[in-house]
């Protein structure tokens, strides 16, 4: 990466501040782009969800792994809560999205309160394994909800088959007008299609293991007995572990770091988080594969106006990608994600992956709940890792006394409302807008891999005015 000017600022440098010029291409295709990341983890697109209780969970993982990327189970779960998600992540198919299912006799209500939980926006009527019947929103209108399914459902299913064609299913749902569909197998229920979702399986390349099932990390803590829990959730299947602590530059996580490392062998390792070449090349020494970077530029964190430290995102991953590319490792850049651009801007400064917690906090996936507020829009719930509530969830072991002072001091929003939109409903649409941003920017730059975008990228630096020019503007200048 270079400066347009040559020279690089004396002062740090956030997403905002900074564009990409165009340069001479030869990349003529989007399509042509290979996103696989070169961090040796096996994703095949450059995008981890944060360990964030409201985000990350088994939904979101096995969606996001089907399209290429990882999800990182936040440190908070039990080890019979974390055996649940591996095992339900590494059960989900690598093609069809999962099935929510129920008997003909669940009510409209039992319905209703699953119904949100996935995008396809579906519930399928299942009797002795076999699909007889589908039920959406639309047909809880005007309907008791103590109403039997069999009754409200719609038994004139189109079926696709398992071992379809892509391209023949989304044909197949286009002339009969659906956009949703079960997917069979032998008789049997085994998963769910959509047009875009046939679509999508044609453009991307799941994130799979040695034995073809999808990817996921666990994250740890410093405090407790993190190498045991490292252990226990490498036994389980969790592909990667994530030592994860607000200031990952100290002592003890050194100490952490040494201990996980000899726990689980040479499973990749990441650690954070930092903002400084010396941080990373110390994480590095103590046995991390990978460094997260970043502190204080995520959306629910208080960090940088409660204690003045921190560091503008771009100017840290910068920093901190030059120095582990220096020591064959690598970093994920955590935070500070508002749209596309801001990931390919990191994937410019050297991340290998663009860690995002709060942009996708207003999707089906997310872990959190789904709730309609008074005017009926859908919400979910977001709150930071280091707010009072993650405390709260995080501290239930503690005394009341212990519990009560740890809650005094937090450094993160503890709610948030963030609306799911209509039109971007699922992470997958989301997924879709950065990917797409981000294959652009590889063409305008003449990349064909997320190595040579860092290596050919040209970047500026602009004033706030320069960034608003860049904005879009509304159906009206007025």
């Amino acid at each position: 990466m270079q400066f347009l000017h040559g020279v690089e600022p004396a002062h740090d440098l956030t997403y905002g501040d900074v564009f990409m010029v165009p340069t001479l291409s030869d990349a003529t295709s989007r399509l042509a782009v290979d996103l696989t990341t070169p961090d040796g983890i096996g994703t095949t697109m450059p995008i981890v969800v944060a360990n964030m209780n409201a985000v990350a969970g088994r939904r979101m993982s096995e969606t996001v792994a089907r399209r290429g990327g990882i999800c990182v189970i936040p440190q908070d779960a039990p080890i019979d809560v974390l055996k649940k998600v591996i095992d339900g992540v590494k059960a989900a198919h690598t093609i069809f999205d999962t099935p929510i299912t129920m008997a003909p006799s669940d009510t409209v209500a039992d319905a209703m309160s699953l119904i949100n939980k996935r995008a396809h926006g579906a519930v399928f009527i299942v009797q002795d394994g076999m699909p007889i019947g589908i039920f959406t929103e639309a047909d809880a209108h005007r309907v008791d909800r103590f109403s039997p399914l069999e009754s409200v459902m719609h038994g004139d299913l189109v079926t696709v088959a398992a071992d379809g064609d892509l391209a023949a299913i989304f044909e197949q749902m286009d002339i009969a007008r659906v956009t949703v569909a079960p997917v069979v197998q032998d008789g049997r229920l085994v998963g769910v299609m959509t047009k875009k979702g046939a679509l999508r399986s044609a453009l991307y390349t799941p994130a799979v293991d040695e034995q073809g099932r999808l990817k996921v990390a666990v994250a740890v803590g410093i405090n407790g007995e993190p190498a045991g829990q490292a252990e226990a959730a490498a036994g389980l299947g969790a592909d990667v572990i994530v030592v994860d602590t607000a200031h990952g530059h100290q002592t003890k996580m050194l100490k952490v770091l040494r201990d996980v490392r000899s726990a689980v062998g040479s499973l990749p390792l990441v650690a954070g988080n930092v903002v400084t070449a010396a941080g990373t090349a110390d994480l590095i020494e103590a046995g991390a594969d990978i460094v997260k970077v970043g502190v204080g530029p995520g959306a629910m964190c208080t960090t940088r106006m409660m204690t003045g430290v921190g560091r503008p995102q771009f100017s840290a991953v910068l920093d901190c990608a030059g120095a582990a590319r220096s020591l064959g490792k690598h970093v994920w850049a955590d935070g500070g994600i508002r749209y596309p651009r801001d990931v390919a801007l990191a994937l410019a400064a050297g991340a290998a992956s663009v860690m995002i917690g709060s942009l996708f906090a207003g999707t089906h996936e997310a872990a959190a709940d789904a709730v309609r507020d008074p005017d009926g829009r859908l919400y979910k719930e977001n709150y930071g890792m280091a707010s009072q509530r993650a405390v709260q969830s995080r501290t239930q072991k503690d005394s009341a006394f212990d519990r009560a002072r740890k809650e005094l001091f937090e450094e993160g929003i503890s709610t948030s409302r963030m609306y799911l939109d209509p039109t971007r409903a699922g992470v997958e649409d989301l997924i879709d807008q950065i990917v797409a941003g981000v294959r652009s920017t590889c063409t305008y730059s003449g990349a064909h891999s997320i190595d040579e975008l860092h290596n050919n990228a040209v970047i500026g630096v602009q004033s706030m005015t320069g960034y608003e020019e860049g904005r879009p503007l509304g159906t009206s200048w007025s």
